[in-house]
């Protein structure tokens, strides 16, 4: 039993370990760089291209210029999420540490549900009518 604990643990660690990896865009094939969020087959291609086109990229702003579709707020999501230009990560864009999620996008209020109306029953049981002659029955008043 604690065998295969120890091994889901390091099985964790490893997989944690392959999803914060940095992808140097100069050095990455097509698998490495589809493996980053917010990279898709379009957009490896394009940095493919222009990479073989113009060579290695300087830097962040290199890439950003050369790059459709890349500019500030995208190049920075790209560094979080393990992109690196020429070995470093884009200045003021935030790291995400290993085993931490990326934050959340704030939550916009939303109008509260509203539960369906149903016809509300009485909690109380149905009487029943005395018989005559019954003790229990209340006697009449005259």
């Amino acid at each position: 039993m604690i065998k295969k604990l120890m091994l889901a643990v390091a099985t964790t660690f490893a997989a944690m370990s392959f999803a914060f990896a940095q992808v140097d865009v100069n050095k990455a094939d097509v698998a490495a760089l589809d493996a980053v969020k917010g990279v898709g087959p379009a957009m490896s291609k394009a940095i493919l291209d222009e990479r073989t086109k113009g060579g290695d990229f300087k830097d962040w702003a290199d890439f950003a210029k050369r790059v459709k579709g890349v500019g500030d707020k995208r190049a920075a999501k790209l560094s979080q999420a393990g992109l690196v230009v020429a070995g470093k990560p884009k200045e003021g864009a935030p790291m995400a540490a290993p085993g931490a999620k990326p934050a959340a996008a704030p939550a916009t209020a939303a109008k509260p549900a509203v539960a369906p109306a149903t016809a509300a029953k009485p909690a109380v049981a149905p009487a029943t009518a005395a018989k005559p002659g019954d003790a229990k029955a209340p006697a009449a008043k005259m």
